[in-house]
């Protein structure tokens, strides 16, 4: 049973976790969410020893920061393929050929310069406000969004890909067990409350308009759509906890 847990920690970080990984892909997607959790509570830590110097920006940085050497930066990488493929493509076919290409475009580039200058700057205020459960809240949603995905849409690619073996095992037993998980780990970090519903409700609106925007435009879902939903999930939560708590 955490033969699945061991994959998620590999597949969503660099961390040298131990034991044997699923012989199934798709199990692995039950425990995202506890992933999510495990990385949100590394993420947070150095920022909340950064904080007590009075240094909100930092803190803030060191998030990221944390981030992207956890995770290799990979969701990030995602985005950027995505934002070239989908914008920068004239069709489907040309789309996932962009996409494939290991460099990056200049809508990558615009789309990781939007990303984190927004992200640090709802972190700064989510600091300021020591909000750490609710940071790591959009951490464990964020991984819910891929699972959602991945067990509701196909995968795009024909000939395989690096998410694949997730994508095709799929299911929405994957779904609704992920998404259960994860509501249930931030009523855990924010309480029953109106703050708990509007949370779960940002990262559904983000996770469906990704959705919608990758069938259209490729008819349906790669390794980095799901590594783009985790991004903007996770932006879209911290965005709407910021104006909720502190708006």
């Amino acid at each position: 049973m955490l033969c699945g847990l061991v994959t998620a920690m590999r597949t969503l970080s660099v961390l040298p976790v131990p034991g044997r990984e699923t012989r199934h892909f798709s199990d692995a997607l039950y425990w995202f969410p506890f992933a999510g959790l495990l990385l949100g509570i590394l993420l947070v830590l150095p920022a909340m020893l950064a904080v007590r110097l009075a240094w909100p920006e930092l803190s803030a940085a060191l998030v990221l920061l944390s981030g992207v050497v956890l995770t290799r930066g990979m969701h990030a990488d995602g985005l950027a393929d995505m934002a070239d493929g989908f914008f920068g493509g004239r069709d489907r076919e040309a789309r996932l050929r962009i996409m494939k290409d290991p460099s990056v475009g200049s809508f990558g580039v615009l789309a990781l310069v939007m990303l984190y200058l927004l992200k640090w700057v709802v972190l700064v205020k989510l600091v300021e406000g020591e909000s750490w459960t609710v940071i790591i809240a959009g951490i464990v949603l964020a991984r819910v969004a891929q699972v959602a995905l991945a067990s509701m849409l196909p995968y795009a690619r024909s000939g395989g890909g690096t998410a694949s073996g997730f994508v095709s095992g799929a299911g929405a037993l994957h779904g609704a067990v992920a998404f259960l998980a994860g509501a249930g780990l931030l009523l855990l970090l924010t309480g029953f409350s109106l703050l708990f519903v509007t949370l779960l409700a940002s990262f559904a609106t983000v996770s469906v308009l990704v959705g919608w925007l990758s069938m259209r435009r490729i008819g349906g879902v790669t390794g980095d759509v799901l590594g783009a939903a985790s991004e903007l999930s996770e932006l879209g939560v911290w965005c709407v906890a910021a104006c909720f708590l502190f708006g």
